[in-house]
């Protein structure tokens, strides 16, 4: 099934959803330890990144320095639509908050600072209701 690829659609309809508990990044070289289910794991050359929550982390004893809470877009988004990366970055920096993003086949993950979850999503609603058509760019803004 395609994923939407409109802008203006996409960021009307992502309904974030907030997760629950502490998630962790952290890396390992080879394969993760037993009882870790990593919910994102990323090959690099200098080793393996893994996103898990942050007790098994702590349980398997993985070191970590950020601590995140995990946000969910329930828009199905196609992986070739263009903008919803940038936009979601541009609310979020507005509100001074960081984000990595991580694109699953069928919706985007958001991985902000824990403390700062309530406010990111916020700053999404917020964008998801002032998203509207403009033929020239994709979307605008209602209050800017």
């Amino acid at each position: 099934m395609a994923g939407e690829r409109d802008l203006a659609r996409l960021l009307r309809s992502m309904r974030p959803l907030l997760r629950p508990g502490p998630y962790v990044f952290a890396t390992v070289r080879g394969e993760p330890p037993r009882g870790v289910t990593p919910v994102v794991t990323v090959t690099e050359d200098e080793g393996t990144t893994l996103v898990l929550p942050r007790e098994q982390a702590d349980a398997a004893g993985l070191a970590y320095d950020y601590v995140a809470a995990w946000i969910t877009l329930r828009v199905h988004s196609a992986l070739e639509s263009v903008g919803l990366t940038a936009a979601v970055a541009t609310e979020l920096a507005r509100a001074g908050v960081s984000c990595n993003v991580v694109a699953g086949y069928y919706h985007d993950h958001l991985f902000v600072p824990f403390e700062r979850a309530t406010e990111a999503v916020a700053a999404l609603e917020h964008l998801a209701a002032g998203a509207e058509p403009d033929a020239g760019h994709g979307i605008a803004r209602k209050d800017t």
